[in-house]
């Protein structure tokens, strides 16, 4: 294991070392969860995973790291939160909804991780970047999406995809962190109100119409 050019650890070659590592970073997400993120400590992180101190800084060299690592893992399940097979010619109202619905849900899995997030970002500008980075892969995603319903003859042609998809996708998160983290939102009526918007935005016809 050595460091990289910005002195974080560089990712393990071997299975065993994979598997190591990945069990840290499970037992930090146990941790940060449970005490948050300023009284979380890395003896607490050792101890849930089972490894020594050692282990540890063979894989992370703080609990900055680590934490980052927890984050990037949700990062990735919220990007890529594994949307149900809907057909290829399917109406672009249902990919929307389905999409939607599986954000929310992986949002909802990752409520308490989310608020720690905003948190974190707040107080330390290396995850107030991160927190920027991981926002704008969304709406760039969600802008190549509007720009191909456009080219389809689908989407209103007048609108910047980049700016509906910051607006809709702004929309959208901030509903899920006040349903999950300031109140408990109902999970059907928020699929069917931001898929509605989403829709009706960008002129096309909701699931109903």
């Amino acid at each position: 294991m050595t460091q990289s050019a910005d002195g974080m650890k560089k990712s393990p070659v071997t299975k065993r070392g994979h598997r190591t590592r990945q069990k840290l970073v499970e037992a930090a997400r146990v941790v940060f969860e449970r005490d948050g993120y300023l009284d979380a400590r890395l003896s607490d992180i050792t101890v849930e995973a089972q490894c020594s101190t050692g282990t540890f800084y063979t894989y992370f060299t703080s609990k900055d790291e680590i934490f980052e690592a927890v984050l990037e893992a949700a990062r990735e399940e919220m990007l890529h939160p594994g949307v149900a097979r809907v057909g290829d010619a399917e109406d672009p109202a249902v990919i929307i909804e389905a999409s939607n619905r599986a954000y929310l849900e992986a949002y909802r899995r990752n409520a308490r991780l989310m608020a720690l997030m905003e948190q974190v970002a707040h107080i330390d500008p290396r995850f107030m970047a991160l927190r920027q980075a991981r926002s704008a892969m969304f709406v760039e995603r969600n802008a190549k999406s509007i720009a191909d319903l456009q080219a389809r003859g689908l989407a209103d042609p007048e609108l910047d995809p980049m700016m509906a998809s910051r607006a809709l996708s702004s929309m959208l998160s901030r509903l899920a962190y006040s349903a999950f983290i300031v109140g408990d939102g109902d999970l059907e009526a928020l699929v069917h109100t931001a898929t509605r918007i989403w829709c009706h935005g960008l002129r096309l016809a909701a699931p109903g119409d």
